[in-house]
């Protein structure tokens, strides 16, 4: 069985900060992660990010991909980069997965937040029956 991998890093500028774009294709699931530099990160910078903290950016999304065999003739190879160049920076399927990925953040800060205040109004409601009970002892 042969495992299929291929990852990619862009880095583009946003308007207002640099970004890469990480996307990654394994065994037909494809995932992207956003990263923000803030300044224009040096080859040195981008480097060290890559050799450093790759491993520990979470891929996500479940949708399969077709990948095709790179192909061997230079020409072609070199044809293949240009136009990767000329397409815009984020793709669909990025922006898709960046999306999906915001939604299932906001849910779960939404469902943490609910609970939060859940607990706070629970704490209070103990605070008055303990009040009550030290008034009522007439303390």
């Amino acid at each position: 069985m042969q495992i299929s991998v291929s990852s990619a890093l862009t880095v583009y500028h946003d308007g207002q900060f640099w970004v890469g774009l990480a996307e990654h294709v394994e065994d037909g699931r494809y995932g992207a992660a956003r990263i923000v530099f803030g300044a224009e990160p040096s080859d040195e910078e981008i480097l060290r990010f890559v050799v450093g903290k790759w491993a520990k950016l979470s891929f996500f999304g479940d949708d399969l991909v077709e990948t095709s065999k790179p192909a061997k003739n230079p020409k072609r190879r070199a044809r293949e980069a240009a136009k990767a160049l000329k397409r815009p920076a984020v793709s669909t399927k990025a922006q898709q997965a960046l999306a999906a990925q915001r939604e299932a953040m906001k849910r779960e800060s939404a469902q943490a937040r609910s609970q939060r205040r859940a607990d706070e109004a629970e704490a209070r409601f103990e605070q008055r029956k303990l009040k009550r009970k030290q008034k009522h002892r007439g303390h």
